[in-house]
């Protein structure tokens, strides 16, 4: 477990690294719900393309950089926080992702001037890549999800959303390896109702609730490059057992209507993994009680815009 006060502390170490990242208060009806309050936590917004840089700059402040530098395995929103954070503090980094990956966050991970590697067919080949990379050269394995770092990083977004809308009675998050739900929730620690959102190609913390256990899940569909590793974490499932209220499921096609949906009605241009927290109100699969107040986290916006309202 991690608590409120270690999350603090790593905010205060990365706040001038990161983004404080706004919030978009939308009316419900807008979208056929029935809530007092709709609020968008638009963590697109931040450097890199996605909340990832946060857990990337606490295992860089956190952790001993060696000469070597840093190696990371990712889908992609991973690969190119490391590798800015990286460029920010003047480390080499080299990034693995698999075939998968899409040409945005490619594009995005060469920018900021890392080394990378594209090989095997999901995150799960990539994260072998990069481990052996890691005993041949040297250098730090920064986990996208799996470290305690990770963790403490991503949970500061729950640190600000708690800042800037104090009143929310529930949080959507989308999840894949779960270092995101992991720090969020241990930031809330009940206070809040945090749902877990997944695809219905990828159940991976679906899968660990029913065996009690991280197990190995499939890892396909529309957000196979942001929300689709082998199994969750070791160290959020006892996290997500304690705090994370419920875990429902969206379809590749409400994942997409919830990306045309944020871009035809307000213009947020959301991946996939970004949108999918937002796919879960809008198709039914959390109903949120009358007058509730809801927040959404939308996770990631590497994507490319002019995409956005085309049919899959």
């Amino acid at each position: 477990m991690i608590d409120r006060r270690e999350i603090e502390t790593a905010y205060e170490l990365i706040r001038g690294h990161v983004r404080r990242t706004p919030l978009l208060a939308l009316d419900g009806r807008d979208f056929g719900l029935d809530v007092s309050a709709l609020i968008l936590k638009l963590e697109l917004l931040q450097h890199a393309g996605s909340f990832k840089v946060r857990g990337a700059f606490t295992n860089l402040l956190m952790r001993d950089v060696p000469e070597a530098g840093l190696v990371a395995a990712s889908g992609g929103n991973h690969g190119a926080a490391v590798a800015f954070a990286a460029r920010g503090l003047g480390k080499p980094a080299k990034i693995f992702v698999p075939v998968v990956c899409s040409p945005s966050k490619i594009e995005r991970i060469r920018s900021y001037g890392a080394e990378l590697v594209v090989g095997g067919d999901r995150y799960a080949d990539a994260l072998v890549a990069s481990e052996e990379w890691a005993l041949e050269s040297g250098a730090l394995p920064i986990h996208a999800y799996d470290r305690r770092e990770t963790l403490l990083g991503q949970g500061t977004v729950a640190l600000e959303m708690e800042e800037q809308a104090p009143g929310i009675d529930s949080l959507l998050v989308a999840v894949g390896g779960g270092g995101f739900i992991g720090g969020i929730a241990s930031w809330y620690a009940g206070g809040v109702k945090v749902v877990g959102v997944e695809p219905e190609e990828a159940p991976t913390l679906t899968r660990a609730l029913a065996a009690g256990k991280p197990v190995d899940a499939p890892a396909g569909g529309i957000a196979a490059d942001s929300l689709a590793p082998k199994r969750v974490g070791e160290l959020m499932f006892p996290i997500a057992r304690a705090f994370v209220s419920e875990v429902v499921l969206v379809s590749d096609e409400a994942i997409a209507e919830a990306q045309r949906t944020l871009w035809e009605k307000v213009r947020i241009a959301a991946e996939p993994g970004g949108a999918a927290a937002f796919a879960a109100l809008l198709s039914g699969r959390y109903v949120p009680p009358p007058g509730e107040s809801v927040g959404v986290v939308v996770c990631g916006g590497n994507t490319d815009a002019v995409d956005m309202g085309r049919k899959r």
